[in-house]
């Protein structure tokens, strides 16, 4: 017999506990980065994301989407200024925000689950209220940080054997304005707001670091405060851990920084005994199956 088919039957073999572990559970993934990109892992991811709903999970897709915002800005001649690193949005700017958010990239994740034999649908966080901001910072202009959820939409989709994939677009107070809101952000707010069993942030990086450079498997809160105090979580991974830490604060048992170049990353996650990235996880729920 083919070693092969008999190492395939074996692996899903040991994948049983980690299936039945999961039955049910609520999985925030978001999904960003060099993999939205390149066809082959779009369709890899997609397929994650099927195979996942197949056995009994609930995903929820969350994307972002900047490289191809910026390519569309610049097509336009809409040139983008930046505060403190972030980028200004205007009515213009918002403008293209949402177009290529809820159009191009939402509706080509969901063409990909539906393609591998899925059921997906694409929303905004303005569709239902699913999302109301407030402005995060009064210089960024339509840069939104949430303030209110609505994820009964998504709970009737999860009813119906659906996967839903949410653009991070929101609407703000008064029901008129639209407001870009980073990818990152709108995961959590959505994973805490159904708490959720995992969040997973899949990121172009290995996952959180140690002064020497190995990755740290697990972590508690208080870990992960003590290695932004002392400069070892710095730079890019420190908005990361504080979405993390905020999912968690929120209801979430556990958070994942992944590395999302590394095929079948949140399968290896979930359904393998030495998982994927750095989990964060709450100490104040139990694990997940107990």
């Amino acid at each position: 017999m083919n070693r092969d088919w008999i190492a395939t039957a074996r692996t899903l073999s040991e994948a049983l506990p980690y299936l039945q572990r999961y039955t049910g559970a609520v999985v925030v993934v978001k999904f960003g980065g060099n993999a939205m990109g390149d066809d082959e892992a779009m369709s890899q991811f997609a397929r994650d994301i099927v195979l996942m709903r197949q056995v009994g999970v609930n995903p929820v897709v969350v994307h972002g989407g900047g490289p191809m915002i910026n390519e569309l800005l610049g097509r336009l001649n809409i040139e983008s200024n930046f505060v403190r690193g972030k980028r200004v949005t205007d009515a213009a700017t918002v403008e293209v925000v949402e177009m290529v958010l809820t159009g191009r990239v939402n509706k080509r994740i969901v063409q990909a689950i539906m393609g591998e034999g899925g059921r997906a649908v694409g929303l905004s966080g303005k569709d239902d209220n699913l999302i109301v901001c407030e402005p995060d910072d009064p210089e960024l202009g339509f840069v939104g940080r949430p303030t209110e959820l609505n994820v009964q939409v998504l709970q009737d989709l999860f009813s119906a054997g659906i996967i839903p994939v949410v653009a991070p677009v929101g609407t703000g107070p008064d029901g008129v304005d639209t407001y870009n809101i980073n990818g990152d952000t709108a995961a959590g707010a959505i994973a805490g707001a159904l708490k959720a069993d995992r969040l997973l942030l899949l990121t172009d990086v290995e996952g959180v670091k140690d002064t020497s450079g190995k990755v740290v498997t697990e972590m508690t809160p208080s870990d992960v405060r003590s290695m932004t105090d002392d400069g070892t979580i710095a730079g890019g991974m420190i908005p990361k851990t504080e979405t993390a830490l905020k999912a968690i604060d929120q209801g979430v048992r556990g958070v994942v920084i992944i590395d999302g170049r590394v095929a079948n990353a949140c399968l290896l996650e979930l359904f393998t005994e030495h998982g994927s990235g750095s989990m964060i996880r709450s100490t104040s729920l139990p694990p997940l199956g107990e």
